[in-house]
């Protein structure tokens, strides 16, 4: 049985496979997702499970130098920034913070390797990880 944190096999694939500055997205339960990228969808009803509690195991695995926020979200919902910040701070990374508009946002998703779609339904809950490298 696999070791660390991060137990969802479809996840663990994608972090698996991508190189430095490919991308994986993970989004609330309302992001369109293009049908061209991977979907991993883990909701199962709204809050369930929370994008926090699918970012964390996600941190644990996978090398982050960039990430993409919609700027909606400092307005938006304050509290989701702050706990994603939160998460970055407890996995040791301090990546970069590109904002960009909700819209924008949305194109860039088209070149993910992969998007996990998670049961939030709270506003701008979104991140794009760009994928740094370990050495």
């Amino acid at each position: 049985m696999k070791k660390s944190r991060l137990l969802n096999s479809e996840i663990s694939y994608e972090i698996a496979k991508i190189g430095h500055t490919d991308h994986i997205t993970v989004c609330d339960a309302g992001l369109p997702i293009p049908n061209e990228v991977k979907r991993i969808d883990l909701a199962i009803e709204g809050g369930i499970p929370g994008f926090i509690a699918v970012l964390e195991p996600i941190l644990s695995e996978m090398q982050v130098e960039e990430i993409i926020l919609a700027q909606e979200i400092k307005e938006k919902n304050p509290e989701m920034l702050e706990k994603i910040m939160e998460s970055f701070r407890k996995s040791g990374m301090d990546p970069k913070i590109t904002w960009v508009s909700h819209e924008e946002f949305k194109k860039i998703t088209n070149k993910s390797k992969a998007i996990v779609r998670t049961g939030e339904c709270s506003p701008y809950s979104n991140v794009i990880l760009k994928s740094g490298v370990v050495f």
